[in-house]
């Protein structure tokens, strides 16, 4: 449950510690200390909420695993839910990350699907200059993080929506890719409840209520993951317009092929109508007033009249559509 906890002092790795050491290092004014946990059972829960003073409320969410994307304040530490993404087997499943940030702390919980914050860590090292200004530095590189994740998926989404949309444009396309069609949509809706509240978290991040936590130094940092959080739910309402529209154009492509199908055996009955209501006539069981019966030629005049006029009928529909 314990991925890592990490001591730092001015920007620089102390050395990995034990929770029963944790209250000695935060009584250090020059460190800080980032604890890493990976869905902690309620007996580290408590044992983390006790070591560092956590509210109640804000470790049994964490515990839990089921908020949606926020910032709140619990007395003298800061409540950060983030939804992760990752793609999997053409699939997009979704996790939680809840961080608590105080002035000397950063405890980061990782439920469901998530990638590890190795990278993360290793990045914050290489820039102790950054580090130094201490637990909101991290609390940036892991929203950075997070984020990022959405733009490969998303970008495999819409190429994914572009061939679709070609076939749709091409005519070439079935049940399965109107199914296809729905489960983007769904995706598209449930990457977005996890993308679009961290525009309102960052901006928030922002204000002057947080600047015991996050310092001057890097407050650009967070404006540049509040544009990137911006462009991300402008990308998914795009691809969510592109897939209406998509839906549109099969639908509307199904009627014209239904109604082309209707016109081509409307014309075919037309054809076949003709010669039917002759040889009819023809067919009946009386001796009639018909002078051809007695002629030579009667029955290949009728015959070649009737043709003629079946071409001619096909000529009028085929060059009207109809054939």
């Amino acid at each position: 449950m314990i991925v890592n906890c990490t001591a730092y002092v001015d920007g620089q790795k102390l050395d990995n510690i034990t929770l029963e050491e944790i209250p000695a290092v935060r009584q250090r004014p020059d460190a800080f200390v980032w604890l890493g946990l990976f869905e902690p059972d309620e007996a580290m829960m408590a044992q983390v909420q006790q070591l560092f003073g956590l509210h109640e409320l804000a470790a049994e969410d964490a515990h839990h695993a089921h908020q949606r994307p926020k910032v709140e304040l619990y007395g003298g530490s800061l409540f950060v839910v983030l939804r992760t993404a990752q793609a999997k087997d053409g699939k997009i499943d979704f996790g939680e990350t809840h961080l608590f940030v105080g002035p000397r702390y950063l405890v980061s919980v990782r439920h469901g699907a998530s990638l590890p914050y190795a990278p993360v860590r290793a990045r914050c090292e290489n820039s102790p200059s950054l580090l130094s200004k201490g637990p909101g530095f991290v609390l940036y590189a892991i929203l950075d993080f997070v984020v990022d994740q959405y733009f490969p998926i998303l970008s495999d989404i819409e190429d994914a929506v572009e061939d679709l949309e070609e076939r749709f444009f091409k005519g070439d396309f079935d049940a399965s890719d109107i199914g296809s069609l729905y489960e983007f949509k769904r995706d598209l809706v449930s990457l977005r409840r996890a993308a679009a509240p961290l525009v309102e978290v960052c901006n928030y991040l922002l204000t002057d209520v947080f600047n015991s936590y996050i310092s001057d130094d890097i407050r650009p940092y967070y404006r540049d993951v509040y544009d990137h959080t911006l462009r991300i739910t402008e990308a998914v309402d795009t691809i969510r317009e592109t897939l209406a529209l998509a839906l549109q154009i099969s639908l509307s492509l199904g009627a014209a092929r239904q109604n082309d199908a209707t016109k081509r055996l409307a014309g075919w009955g037309a054809l076949l109508a003709a010669p039917t209501m002759i040889f009819s006539i023809y067919g009946m069981n009386f001796k009639g007033w018909f002078p051809e019966l007695e002629w030579h030629y009667g029955y290949p005049i009728v015959m070649g009249s009737v043709t003629v006029g079946c071409l001619l009928l096909y000529t009028k529909l085929k060059k009207s559509g109809w054939l």
